[in-house]
């Protein structure tokens, strides 16, 4: 098992933190909320601020020889405008600080010999966009842009990082009441600013279309054609057609069954095959299933994802998800392996003081897509505090544990890979306005 390390550093700049979370009054919050939203002409606009803290630390049993520790804090200071003849914009810079940075943080130089922690030292401009809303039930949104569908599997913003994916995008967004809530996102992608602050060109046209079905959840169809325009991309091309039925999106929600009892169920499948610049031809498909029970206020959760695999560059991938939230907090699977993956999982969410202290605990069990070798499994845990709807606390922990090592390949070389017990662990407090 990896050997743990403290962060002084960290420890210190949390308890910094908790105490001005604990000691901001309700009339010190609203003051601040009243600096930073202004009135034009009748409508709003608002200066918007977010800083995140994080300790990270990585322990890895072979393939580094370093332990990784990084102690950062970001950024993000934007400026929305109010609405002045049916437009709006929005522009947003974004800057990560690398207080310690004995990690890899994955950019050239990058301190190689270290485990990796994708937070490179750097800072950009996030969002810069305008939006019209001159056409009933629509909005048009045009420039850079956060953009997340449904559960961010397919499109998100890698929100869990310091630096966040944004898109060069044009994306219009209809909602249809007389269709009892019909939510159509259709869009078009010419460059990907990523998470670890390259860029990526790319020919996307996505549709995505939203029906609400009552209180018994969402109906989702949708589709991605995803072409990338530079070489050392070609083969992350691809597109993907997919049905998805849930409930519900949020974390604790559920269909009520009675007052103190509910349920929870996604059931989705893909297809996903070559298209475009991708040289590779393969088809390949995903499967999503999870059902759960809710029981004063307790969740229980048991699921199962699995991406198919048959050979380099002919498995099912998601280059533009926020992939952190599957697969295991340890990142040890974010791109998927040559002959796919099987990923079958539990979790238990127990929330306490009315919702804003949150516990959550995960146990995965990999496997190749046939379940013929053995990935490892690996336990998350997560302990949420929220202080009002500003500020919060994090302490978070990722152990995998190493299965069958032949069985696992590259998905970049094709040959087997090394496999490793991990740990993470996670020390985090943000402010957000």
């Amino acid at each position: 098992m990896p050997k743990q390390q403290p962060g002084s550093l960290s420890i210190a700049a949390l308890l910094s933190i908790s105490i001005i979370s604990a000691s901001a009054s309700a009339g010190t919050t609203q003051d601040i909320e009243d600096a930073l939203n202004f009135y034009h002409y009748g409508h709003n606009g608002a200066i918007k601020f977010d800083l995140n803290y994080r300790y990270e630390n990585v322990n890895q049993d072979a393939g580094v020889t370093e332990t990784a520790n990084a102690n950062t804090a970001r950024l993000r200071l934007g400026f929305l405008s109010p609405v002045f003849h049916d437009f709006q914009g929005y522009a947003e810079y974004e800057g990560n600080l690398a207080m310690q940075d004995d990690y890899n943080n994955t950019l050239i130089n990058g301190n190689p010999l270290y485990s990796r922690v994708a937070d490179p030292d750097r800072s950009e401009l996030n969002q810069l966009w305008i939006a019209y809303t001159g056409i009933a039930d629509n909005i048009i949104k045009v420039g850079r842009q956060r953009i997340k569908l449904d559960d961010d599997r397919f499109i998100g913003n890698v929100g869990w990082r310091q630096m966040e994916t944004t898109y060069d995008a044009v994306l219009l967004t209809h909602t249809n009441q007389t269709l009892f809530g019909l939510v159509a996102n259709a869009g078009y992608f010419g460059t990907v600013q990523t998470f670890t602050g390259t860029t990526e060109t790319i020919e996307a046209p996505i549709l995505n279309l939203n029906y609400k079905m009552g209180d018994y959840g969402n109906l989702i169809g949708y589709g991605y054609w995803l072409d990338y325009t530079e070489k050392e991309n070609f083969e992350k091309s691809s597109q993907t057609y997919g049905l998805r039925a849930t409930c519900c999106a949020k974390p604790l929600e559920s269909y009520k069954l009675s007052e103190n009892f509910g349920v929870v169920y996604t059931a989705e499948w893909s297809h996903q095959s070559d298209y475009g610049h991708g040289a590779t031809a393969y088809d390949a498909d995903r499967y999503n299933l999870m059902a759960g029970v809710s029981a004063y206020g307790v969740m229980f959760q048991g699921a199962m994802e699995q991406l198919d695999g048959s050979g380099a560059n002919k498995h099912f991938d998601t280059p533009l998800g926020t992939n952190h939230a599957f697969q295991g907090w340890a990142d040890l699977f974010l791109v998927t392996p040559n002959n796919g993956i099987r990923d079958v999982f539990g979790t238990v969410m127990v929330p306490f003081q009315r919702g804003d202290l949150v516990f959550t605990g995960v146990y995965h069990d990999y496997s190749d897509d046939t379940g013929s070798f053995d990935y490892g499994n690996e336990w998350d845990f997560q302990v949420l505090k929220k202080f009002g709807k500003h500020y919060s606390l994090l302490a978070k922990y990722a152990y995998y544990n190493a299965g069958d090592t032949a069985a696992y390949l590259s998905p970049t070389t094709g040959a087997p890979a090394l496999s490793t017990d991990t740990q993470k662990i996670w020390l985090q407090g943000n402010i957000s306005f």
